[in-house]
């Protein structure tokens, strides 16, 4: 077992540094944040992640895993020490490395024997190079040092399970010493494990994250079009599935993707190729789908409304996913600053993200509008005269059609992730809307306009 420092306590490094612990390792995690760490120490996590309170503690307990601030004791005597801090978009789409580059000058000041230093954190491909080198610059201590890729490839809201039992490990190295180094590391993982050099890895990340963005883009562009040609996107979508070339992930229609990855990546892919003289034109299609699908629902409900000032309006779900209290890129951010500046009385609930979300639109008086954050889907929806459903969590799966019927004062709902069936929703007698499935809603409109025609012939 080796002795492993962890760089960074967000979603990448706490969850490396816990399962580094889980197989036996003994883990060091360092963050600046004092108060993060008593907490962590505490047996809490500071993110919401299934699994990982529970790891924390077992392996804290076992005296695998500590945290601290002090930097310089946790690098020194390390045997590989990995960087998972963040690598935020700048205004340009680039990736801003100084977080990268304050843990690098830290480790080459720290070191006291040979290391290898493996970089998790999504970089643009090259970067790692620029790494070894600005610690070589800056080493104190004639020792042997070598920079790897190690590309993290989990999802929020199941992360540990994706350390744990990953597809594959990536791993990019320059020397055999390196790649037999983390092929020691992850052996009690016992996973599959491909080894590439630098490079190689770096890019992996951005192609794997953009293709699947991609994915999402393109079944989100075809949902637009079958509401226009009068097909249904989930027919189709289990169509496509069967075909083994295609597979059946990342079909869902819905208003696009957010998070920590793919909005990230996909800009920083398209700024790499600039960079170079290229254009990703697929990538930007992706982009440019992904940033109008955000705010549909919205656009549907204007076009039905007159206004929202003055409407109850309910709203489900407001982190990007379910499973995680992450807020980045969620399309509740986009669609939520725009019914309060048409004046909502909005009605906020989700079972994990509602806290956070406070942050950037506290409770009460919001410009022209008004949010309140509720602890279930029946305050939201009590007397509602429009809903709108952000994300599928199963506290908003798990209500019926007929309970919109019956709490709201009109049951007009906006499903951005088609949760529900059409028919059973008109069945219980709410005018419901959703990406990509015209076909039903336009025999609904024209029984409406038969039943209209019969009653003036009448």
């Amino acid at each position: 077992m080796y002795k492993i420092a962890v760089a960074g306590t967000g979603y990448v490094g706490l969850v490396a540094g816990v399962c580094f612990a889980e197989v036996g390792h003994q883990v060091t995690c360092v963050d600046i944040d004092e108060k993060k760490v008593n907490v962590m120490k505490s047996g809490v996590s500071p993110i919401y992640e299934t699994g990982l309170e529970k790891l924390m503690q077992k392996n804290y307990a076992a005296e695998r895993i500590d945290y601290t601030t002090d930097y310089n004791s946790a690098y020194k005597n390390a045997d590989a020490i990995f960087i998972g801090v963040g690598t935020p978009e700048r205004r340009d789409g680039s990736a801003n490395l100084s977080y990268i580059a304050t843990v690098a000058r830290q480790i080459a000041e720290s070191i006291e024997k040979d290391c290898l230093v493996v970089v998790k954190s999504t970089v643009p491909v090259g970067t790692n190079d620029k790494v070894e080198q600005f610690i070589q610059d800056f080493l104190v201590n004639d020792v042997k040092v070598e920079v790897a890729s190690n590309p993290e490839f989990l999802a929020q809201g199941s992360a540990v399970h994706d350390t744990l039992h990953a597809e594959r490990i990536i791993i990019g190295t320059e020397s055999k010493w390196a790649e037999e180094l983390l092929m020691k590391i992850y052996k009690p993982f016992n996973l599959p494990i491909v080894s590439v050099n630098r490079r190689s890895a770096e890019m992996i990340k951005y192609a794997s994250n953009d293709f699947l963005a991609l994915k999402i883009s393109y079944m989100n562009d075809i949902a637009n079009l079958c509401e226009l040609v009068g097909a249904d996107v989930q027919d189709v979508a289990k169509g496509m599935s069967y075909d083994a070339r295609i597979g059946n992930k990342f079909l869902n229609a819905g208003i696009g993707y957010g998070g920590s990855c793919f909005p990230k990546d996909t800009k920083a892919l398209e700024n790499i190729a600039k960079q170079h003289g290229y254009e990703l034109r697929t990538v930007k299609a992706a982009i440019d789908v992904n940033k109008d699908q955000k705010t549909l629902l919205y656009k549907k409900a204007s076009k039905r409304l007159i206004t929202f000032n003055g409407l109850k309006v309910a709203v489900l779900g407001l982190t990007f996913k379910p499973g995680t209290d992450d807020l980045r890129e969620a399309a509740s951010l986009e669609n939520v600053p725009l019914l309060l500046e048409q004046g909502a009385d909005i009605y906020a609930y989700d079972p994990v993200g509602a806290s956070n979300f406070a942050k950037v639109h506290p409770e009460g008086k919001n410009g022209k509008g008004n949010i309140t954050y509720v602890t279930n889907v029946k305050e939201a929806l009590d007397s509602a005269n429009v809903c709108f459903i952000f994300t599928e969590w199963g506290e908003v799966k798990a209500v019926t059609p007929g309970k919109y019927r019956e709490l709201m004062r009109t049951p007009l709902v906006y499903d951005g992730r088609n949760i529900y069936s059409i028919d059973e929703m008109k069945e219980a007698g709410v005018e419901y809307h959703s990406i990509g499935r015209k076909a039903v809603e336009r025999e609904v409109a024209k029984e409406s306009r038969n039943i209209e025609l019969q009653t003036v012939r009448s």
